[in-house]
């Protein structure tokens, strides 16, 4: 037994307590016991599973102290011990947020709140803390635990790494990897930020980048369900990192659909998830053809002036391809340079065709997100070689 890799007797109803000899299965990387009525104490031999990665001991009876030790299992990468009766205090690595102090505060989303931590090595972090109720805590869709299990396996370079995770009854939340430009957002709508023509094509690639990964890289497809510049983050040298699976729908293969309620961001969202909740990897594909639209006229989908009337989709199709200057981004086209403006128009315009083509009403007529990354390469690929625009 001690060659065991994975254990799984979660949800048996099984009782009594977790015998010190589960120390013994030094190979485990992955161990659910969940569901059951397991007593007593942990373990404290439970430590010495070196190679543990992701424990979950949640839904049972335990009681007694959190075992101090914990901390010492630094390949542990997630670690469930909620809905038991246990006692003991919230990792210090957390007290690094100065207690979460609003001077921390990086933002709020819909289901809790984003600080910036530093661990005892110095490490910037970012904190996501839940804030849902109790009796939100049994919603699936309000489910930490299946961010949890999706952040931990996803490995990326334009995914937000998960750093560690805290999940106890009262408190919940996710260490990031902290990304000091802050989100897309940001850079698009403040006035300190200016992201150029080649760095928004870039970030458009490095989001369809991650798209890819999700529908067709992963065991299953994932659908992340709320694609929007706040939730793209900036490292240090303006890559993209794609964030906020809170509401992410796993699908068993790539032709999947899935009914679930809507939670997604009005005027980002697929018609057929807005109206009927239907879920695939293509609603994902819309909302980056909304995201498109955004990043180069720097017009949101949820101004005023979009309505059911004429919304953003609609609005960009008034202007194609003829008037493309009067919705792109002023800003991108500042140059005096004829050659080089001429430039800046044919790739704005092969953008906003790309952009259309992913905003197809049916979900059958819209773009792969593979054939849309290939697309965003070549885009790159001519407004690269004309003159005095750099890479």
């Amino acid at each position: 037994m001690s060659s065991l890799l994975r254990l799984n007797l979660g949800g048996n109803f099984l009782s009594g307590s977790l015998s010190p000899r589960v120390g013994n299965l030094k190979g485990l990387y992955w161990m659910r016991l969940s569901g059951n009525q397991l007593s007593g104490e942990i373990p404290a031999s439970i430590v010495t599973l070196v190679n543990l990665q992701e424990l979950y001991l949640n839904q049972n009876r335990f009681q007694g102290p959190i075992p101090d030790s914990l901390t010492n299992m630094v390949t542990l990468k997630s670690l469930d011990l909620s809905s038991n009766n246990l006692s003991g205090v919230i990792s210090k690595s957390l007290e690094a947020t100065n207690g979460f102090d609003d001077c921390n505060l990086l933002g709020k989303g819909s289901f809790g709140c984003v600080y910036k931590g530093e661990l005892a090595d110095g490490t910037s972090v970012a904190v996501k803390v839940f804030n849902f109720s109790e009796e939100e805590a049994d919603v699936d869709t309000i489910d930490v635990h299946h961010e949890c299990e999706i952040l931990c396996n996803l490995r990326h370079r334009n995914l937000i790494k998960i750093i560690s995770i805290c999940y106890a009854i009262d408190f919940k939340a996710l260490v990031l990897e902290f990304m000091p430009n802050g989100s897309l957002e940001k850079w698009l709508y403040s006035y300190n930020n200016f992201l150029d023509i080649i760095q928004r094509v870039n970030i458009a690639i490095d989001i369809a980048s991650a798209l890819e990964y999700l529908h067709h890289g992963y065991s299953v497809s994932i659908v992340h369900c709320d694609l929007k510049p706040e939730n793209v983050l900036l490292d240090g040298d303006l890559v993209a990192h794609l964030s906020d699976f809170g509401i992410s729908k796993l699908l068993g293969d790539i032709d999947s659909i899935t009914k679930t309620r809507m939670f997604g961001t009005v005027g980002y969202i697929a018609p057929e998830y807005g109206g009927e909740g239907i879920v695939s990897v293509k609603s994902d594909v819309y909302s980056f053809g909304i995201l498109l639209m955004e990043v180069f006229t720097r017009r949101k989908p949820t101004e005023e002036s979009f309505d059911e009337r004429m919304d953003m989709k609609q609005w960009v199709t008034t202007f194609m391809p003829e008037r493309v200057t009067d919705i792109a981004d002023a800003n991108l086209l500042a140059d005096d340079s004829r050659v080089n403006f001429r430039a800046k128009v044919n790739c704005i315009s092969s953008i906003m065709k790309l952009a259309l083509a992913c905003c197809a009403y049916t979900p059958e007529d819209r773009m792969n997100i593979t054939d849309v990354l290939s697309h965003l390469k070549k885009i790159k690929s001519q407004i690269s070689k004309s003159r005095r625009v750099r890479i």
